[in-house]
């Protein structure tokens, strides 16, 4: 299941992953009034997509709550879960840790992560390089919840990937982006790029290169989540 909050915010590569393990994602449109579940018993996995909520506040965010509860019962049940940006600001929140706005001003556009050594042996980046550039959208941060594990860091915010349990990630930054996603992104949230001093024209001209260096790294991140929710998926069949 994937929670997505804007229509720019899709799953995009995620959901090619999942489809091409079998396992074809449903896409809950909340912003057209679609309702969040109050189970997560019956979830092979669970997908909470960004926005530019905050997931701090009810306000202009009417499934915040019922976010936060799904998030709390997917991490009892063991439900594999990805957050992407908002998705990981809520994971973080409903398992205990503190989501603020960022002091350091929003982060936007193309730029590095480093992948820290707790990243070498977990089950989504532990064949990941050293480094790498990815798409960023954010101005709120977040501080991990207690033995949660950081595993990517930036220079301007810390806190960039993080394991919540067993089978939790949350990813500050836009590892699912393709064309179409840096062409939406770029069309709904420009404005956002410049007023943080970002040139959107930038980030598009920039783009092919930078998913063509990002896509070894998407696919395993993302196989491998996907791989998670199919063995998910037969446990519940079983």
């Amino acid at each position: 299941m994937v929670l997505q909050h804007l229509p720019a915010e899709g799953p995009y590569a995620i959901a090619t992953a999942l489809g091409g393990a079998g396992v074809p994602a449903d896409v809950l449109h909340l912003y057209d009034g679609a309702a969040v579940p109050g189970d997560a018993a019956t979830l092979a996995g669970l997908v909470v997509m960004g926005g530019s909520m905050a997931a701090y506040s009810d306000e202009d965010f009417p499934t915040r709550r019922a976010e936060l509860q799904l998030l709390e019962a997917a991490l009892e049940e063991g439900v594999p879960v990805l957050g992407v940006c908002l998705g990981a600001q809520l994971l973080v929140q409903a398992a205990g840790g503190r989501v603020y706005k960022g002091g350091a001003g929003p982060e936007i556009g193309w730029g590095p992560v480093r992948f820290l050594p707790e990243a070498a042996d977990d089950e989504l980046l532990g064949d990941v390089p050293g480094s790498a550039t990815v798409l960023h959208w954010h101005g709120d941060t977040f501080d991990a919840p207690r033995g949660a594990a950081l595993l990517a860091s930036s220079d301007r915010y810390p806190n960039q990937a993080v394991r919540i349990g067993e089978a939790a990630w949350g990813l500050q930054f836009h590892l699912e982006v393709d064309d179409a996603a840096v062409a939406a992104f770029l069309e709904d949230f420009g404005d956002d790029a410049l007023t943080a001093g970002v040139s959107p024209s930038d980030i598009g001209d920039a783009a092919d290169d930078m998913l063509a260096a990002l896509a070894p790294l998407q696919k395993s991140v993302l196989g491998r989540f996907a791989r998670l929710v199919v063995a998910r998926s037969r446990s519940l069949v079983d």
